[in-house]
């Protein structure tokens, strides 16, 4: 524990700085731990608890469905499958609770994937030619084994059942065998030459199958991809039959008596080979072609990729595949046909499958095989079927796959909540799910799974593009969904004919969720969508029939409008609480000017409302002078206070959602009244050319110019002090690259990176620049350099209804951006490098893989290193736009220096990183809150940080996090007694207060260059510190960890911060996450408890902890994937048929495949590598004393598990010997006393 105390504080230093503005609080720029002048020593005793050993970063688990999966394997006797990935990624799944996630260090797609069963292991082979094997018996796999084969392509891989040898099909045709104890390769090859007939002039192709005879382990069927099948005997080495057929083939499957096999083919047919006669197929079909008479050909058909043939001992055998239908019917989807009998049944997917599976009741590849499910794997999700029932139902899946049913936008996690939550959330849920299900138990049920000891309520939201909210129980590191709710229902539909809407600021997804506020004490929740609208529900138990109270706002930024100082038209900042800006009305000027008209319409009429959350009260921004409505950027909410406060690049809105009325819409400007720091002039954006002129010479390409020509209104210029102000002197490069201010990162319009996925209309106009169009309705064409009247440039930008006065991007709701290798570890020097980036974004709808992509062919160069500091082409494209409302926090604090009682406020941060503060006059009673209006008006204390604010939070003098009001949660559909609604509870936190330390508070505010800590009333900047030059930060959290509070940073360069409060002294700085999508930069976001997530993949959440304790206690908290089970016994085949071996023959592969009798393969072959989890990996890693120990203790176990085994088939041999020996003396006693003649 360290005691910071700072008494002696420099003499003759005054309490403020002379040359600040009134109401604006100085701070000593970056020094962590040194208190401002004029600090008394009591404001800086503060014990803290948390130091560094508290924090290690480690992944925790991954939820979800695998993003691009390739292969699936099951083990049918551990019961646990495995979903190789596109990326490398391996997903290891059995019960709930039992996932896990490897990842391979090439990231090189995984092409197969096979379990040697019930041995604890598993078998990768990816694109790059390697084999893997993993080691399942412990909770975190590891590689035991690789070997990476030089000279040839894998192409397919087997591995018999009880067997240790692995077979390697080959890109050219031949076949390889690898000891998978040891991973080394066995000479013994089978060249593609020696297995087809020497007459034969063409290479048979690719080896596509491999396996061993059900009826003879000695046989092996090799496959080749033209057509040619093979069934080779391992013991001459000569093959025994040859099978030809014109087609090619794709997949084989044996009967389980060894006599016949099926193949699939590329013309969508099916044949039946019998060993008796390999000339011809004894059958031949196409079971999806049309009958076809007088022996024509049927219709080609698509080809059968895989076909699977189960025998049954009770009915007939099950025949399964994939692909065969006919060209004929276009847009079909993709099906699994189930052939049985006589019965043909197609299953339509609404994704292509990847690969199936046939789930069967014994691993014994020589007995009846008896299906009872298939496990089918497709692109975006993963089904089982059940077999045992005539309609063949599916069954309820228990893992969260569904994450991505509609693109994520935006998430938000929330630990140790309130422990009634979840089951309020599940109740009613669970009447809203799916009927139809097979009522037979989830049958992937291998590993096992406890609870661990440190669980505590956790839920996590997600938003997603179809405006849809998923709640979900984040509970000890398990995701099950709790409830859903649809946005929608809140609007209109559109009818079928009449096209898009004329308000619309989006082709697609005009509902897609950018931001999530809740209230987890009072279950309210607010959300923001694309079409700017905010809407906010209560949480009930009870059906409701209501109608939706409507809200509309004007927020414009007058200043931005004003054209010369002797321009009058102003709008009043303020709206009275008696008439709130309602029932606007709608109109569209002759000339298709759109003005006072919101994005979408609202659902006029009473609505009936499920049980859950119900919408309450919409609240939509409006179009102004014919240019729509700026996308939200901020959003805050306050149960306690009755308020909600959003912000975008034109100004403040504060609604009060108890009475239904507006009470601020004000421009960002006129936040400021006399408290202005920067000396402002009234000019417009359309004065962008003469403005930026001066500093073309700064551009180094034609994107460029055309960005400077048209700059983003959410761009931000630099504050305009003497020493900078662009009217005093022209910008130079030395003059741009010394300024301190660095630009919003508004990429995704939102600085609270887990928040926003939308393309902002703003961002849009800079996309169409980038593409050679300047379409901005606030930006004048590239060709004049003029001045312009207000009139003129209504002329030249307002098209009328013929051609919008924007350019729509289809589908803004769903942006994905990839950044290229090159960036992963230096990233973007500016926006302007991630505006450039924005040529190679994919822009999809529902469907990620149906995108329209731009190449990205400029580099930036390496001094652009990954920061947001004030760089020439940041400040050419950011110098004229507007100041954005960035983050928005309500508490009870100061509102005033030197206040000296507590009241409600709000915190507004901007992105100049200017910090103001609304005053709050709230009503007392609450009868008097229902009916009395709110007064708002801002205090005028203005703080000043460098780059855009990101984050508020309140510390008390003791160091403890002091939450917001809040009011306690009570139905609003249930009445008391006496009919009346229930009181409103208030709960409100003041600070910590003694007689030795005072009344005060701290005020810790982020932004994305610096973090600082002010003492409030007395507005002293007691700390400062700066969080990172080269960079900037895209998250940040005020969480508590270990019972403490910290300050969590994200940045960009992929740095994960802590830092002590209120000290601000670093404790973690580990480079763990490079921003290699901007997905992780709007999903990235922490909790209390040490945790975070992010979406790593557009299906999958990455859950991931900073905590010490946490890394520590992960063992127990994660599932056991390997359990001693033993291997089902062989079907009894008779004592004489047992004794003589029937029809099969012992084979040992050890004899024939061993270094004595095949020799060593060649080392150019293939090359062996020690995994970090083998034995040799061990010795190089341990060594010594502790090495030694650990691989004695292995050998010991492996040597205890061989002697049970041992002692298992002693025991087996003694009881069949003693019942021969029964048998054998009841034989001799009957025939005892016989003649010959008698027997």
């Amino acid at each position: 524990m360290k005691k910071f105390n700072f008494r002696k504080v420099l003499d003759g230093l005054t309490a403020s700085s002379p040359g600040s503005a009134s109401g604006t609080s100085t701070c000593p720029g970056g020094t962590t731990g040194v208190p401002a002048v004029g600090v008394t020593p009591r404001e800086t005793e503060v014990q803290e608890t948390l130091a560094s050993e508290n924090f290690q970063i480690c992944k925790t688990v991954r939820h979800g469905f695998p993003y691009q999966p390739t292969a699936l394997a099951f083990d049918p006797v551990q019961k646990i499958v495995a979903i190789g990935t596109r990326t490398g990624g391996v997903r290891i799944l059995g019960r709930p609770g039992v996932d896990c996630y490897c990842q391979h260090d090439s990231e090189a797609a995984v092409l197969h994937l096979q379990f040697p069963i019930n041995e604890g292991a598993l078998v990768t082979a990816c694109a790059d030619d390697t084999l893997h094997l993993w080691n399942l018996r412990q909770k975190r796999p590891a590689i035991l084994h690789s070997l990476k084969f030089n000279r040839e392509r894998i192409t397919f891989c087997h591995i018999p059942f009880q067997s240790k040898w692995l077979y390697v099909g080959t890109e050219r045709g031949n076949t390889h065998v690898v000891n998978i104890e040891s991973f080394i390769l066995s000479g013994y090859i089978i060249m593609w030459n020696k297995a087809i007939e020497l007459a034969t002039k063409t290479h048979p192709g690719p080896v596509v199958h491999l396996s061993d005879s059900p009826r003879d382990e000695g046989k092996m069927l090799i496959g080749f991809e033209s057509g040619t099948v093979v069934l080779w005997d391992l013991r001459t080495k000569k093959p025994d039959f040859r099978f030809y057929y014109d087609e090619a083939i794709h997949s084989i499957s044996w009967h389980h008596e060894g006599k016949q096999f099926m193949c699939s083919h590329s013309d969508g047919s099916l044949t039946m080979w019998n060993l008796k006669n390999t000339a011809k197929p004894f059958q031949i079909t196409f079971p999806h072609a049309k009958s076809q008479r007088d022996g024509k050909k049927p219709d080609p058909c698509k080809p059968i990729l895989k076909v699977e043939y189960k025998t049954s001992r009770s009915s007939e055998p099950f025949i399964i595949f994939s692909g065969g239908l006919s060209y004929d019917k276009a847009g079909r989807r993709p099906s699994l046909t189930i052939m049985h009998g006589k019965s043909i049944t197609v299953l339509e997917m609404d994704h292509p499958i990847v690969e199936f599976l046939t789930l069967c009741e014994t691993p014994y590849p020589n007995e009846f095989q008896e299906p009872y499910a298939v496990v089918v794997l497709l692109e975006k999700d993963f089904i089982v079927v059940d077999l045992t029932q005539s309609h063949f139902p599916i069954f309820e899946n228990p893992y969260p796959m569904d994450i991505h049913e509609s693109p994520v936008t935006c998430t938000a996690y929330f630990a140790d909540c309130p422990p009634e939550l979840i089951p309020a959330l599940y109740s009613v849920g669970a009447k809203h799910k799916k009927q139809g299900y097979s009522n037979k138990e989830w049958p992937v049920s291998g590993g096992t799974w406890t609870l661990g000891t440190q669980t505590y309520p956790e839920i996590i939201i997600t938003g997603h593009a179809d405006g849809s909210i998923k709640f979900w129980d984040g509970s000890a590191i398990t995701l099950e969904m709790l409830y859903k709710l649809k946005t929608s229902k809140v609007f209109e539909k559109q009818k079928v004919g009449e096209g898009k809407q004329v308000a619309e600021i989006v082709e697609e997804d005009p509902y897609a969720i950018q931001m999530i506020s809740w209230c987890p004490e009072s279950r309210i929740l607010c959300v923001t969508g694309i079409s700017a609208h905010v809407i906010l529900y209560r949480f009930s138990k009870h059906e409701a029939t209501t109608e939706i109270v409507s809200l509309e706002v004007r927020l414009q930024n007058d200043v931005e409008d004003i054209i010369t100082p002797e321009a009058t038209e102003n709008i009043s900042p303020y709206t009275e609480p008696s008439q709130p800006i309602t029932g606007s009305p709608r109109n569209v000027s002759p000339e298709g000017i759109k003005d006072s008209i919101p994005c979408l319409k609202v659902k006029s009429r009473p609505v009936r409302m499920p049980q859950g959350y119900q919408a309450e009260l919409v609240i939509q921004l409006v179009w102004v002078d014919g240019e729509p409505p700026q996308q939200i950027a901020s959003l805050a909410l306050n149960s306690a206070y009755g308020l909600v406060a959003f912000g975008n690049s034109n100004g403040l809105a504060v609604v009060d959602f108890i009475q239904k009325t507006v009470l601020l819409s004000m421009g960002t400007i006129d936040l400021y009244g006399s408290s202005d720091p920067y000396p402002r002039q009234l000019r417009s954006p359309r004065r962008s050319k003469q403005l930026t002129a001066g500093l073309s010479e700064l551009s180094d390409s034609p994107v460029s110019l055309e960005l400077e020509r048209c700059k983003s209104p959410t761009s931000v210029p630099p504050p305009t002090t003497p020493h900078n102000d662009p009217r005093t002197f022209p910008d130079t490069p030395a003059n741009v690259k010394a300024s301190h201010c660095s630009p919003v990162f508004y990429l995704l319009d939102n600085v609270k990176g887990p928040r926003k996925l939308s393309l902002p209309t703003d961002l849009k106009t800079d996309l169409d620049n980038v593409n050679g169009h300047c379409t901005s309705p606030t930006s004048q064409p590239c060709s004049t350099g003029k001045r312009v009247s207000a009139t003129e440039g209504a002329k030249l930008n307002r098209w009328g209804p013929s051609r919008p006065p924007f350019r729509k991007v289809q589908s803004a709701a769903c942006m994905e951006i990839s950044l290229p290798a090159s960036h992963t570890e230096v990233g973007y020097a500016s926006r302007r490098a991630m505006l450039q980036q924005l040529h190679g974004i994919s822009i999809y709808s529902q469907d990620e893989h149906h995108s329209t992509s731009y190449t990205w062919s400029e580099k930036e160069s390496r001094d652009n290193s990954f920061s947001r500091s004030r760089s020439s082409s940041v400040s050419s494209i950011d110098k004229e736009s507007k100041e954005t409302i960035t983050a928005l926090y309500f508490m009870d604090s100061y509102g005033r220096k030197n206040d000296g009682t507590l009241s409600p406020c709000l915190w507004v941060g901007t992105s100049l990183g200017v910090v103001l503060v609304i005053s709050l006059n709230l009503p007392s009673g609450e009868e008097q809150r229902q009916s009395e209006p709110v007064m708002v008006a801002p205090s005028g204390t203005v703080l000043m940080l460098k780059g855009a604010v990101l984050t508020f939070s309140s510390v008390d003098c003791a160091g403890g996090l002091i939450h917001p009001p809040y009011e306690v949660w009570r139905d609003p559909n249930s009445m008391d007694d006496n009919e009346k609604p229930r009181k409103r509870k208030l709960v409100t936190f003041s600070p910590s207060s003694s007689q030795d330390m005072g009344d005060y508070h701290f005020a810790v505010i982020c932004s994305e260059k610096q973090a600082k800590v002010y003492s409030l009333p007395s507005q002293n900047c007691l700390y400062a510190h700066s969080i990172t030059e080269s960079s900037f930060v895209l998250r940040a959290d005020v969480v508590t960890v270990c019972n403490s509070v910290c300050l969590a940073c994200f940045c960009a360069n992929g740095h994960i911060m802590t830092l002590s409060l209120p000290s601000l002294r670093p404790m973690l700085d580990v480079n763990y996450l490079p921003l290699t999508d901007m997905r992780i930069a709007r999903t990235f976001c922490f909790t209390n408890g040490g945790q975070a997530l992010f979406l790593s993949s557009p299906t999958e959440i990455q859950r991931i902890t900073y905590s010490q304790e946490m890394c520590e206690n992960l063992q127990d908290m994660l599932g056991e994937l390997f359990t001693p089970v033993e291997t089902p016994e062989a079907q009894n085949r008779g004592f004489l048929k047992g004794l003589f071996g029937g029809s099969g023959q012992t084979f040992d592969r050890e004899e024939l495949f061993g270094e004595a009798a095949a020799g060593k393969a060649s080392r150019s072959l293939a090359q062996h590598i020690p995994g970090p989890g083998s034995m040799e990996g061990m010795k190089a890693a341990a060594g010594g004393v502790v090495g030694d120990l650990a691989r004695a203790r292995i050998a010991l176990d492996e040597r205890g598990q061989r002697l049970g085994e041992l002692e298992e088939r002693t025991a087996a041999m003694m009881g069949s010997a003693e019942s021969f020996s029964k048998h054998a003396h009841e034989l001799m006693l009957k025939c005892k006393d016989k003649k010959w003649y008698q027997l």
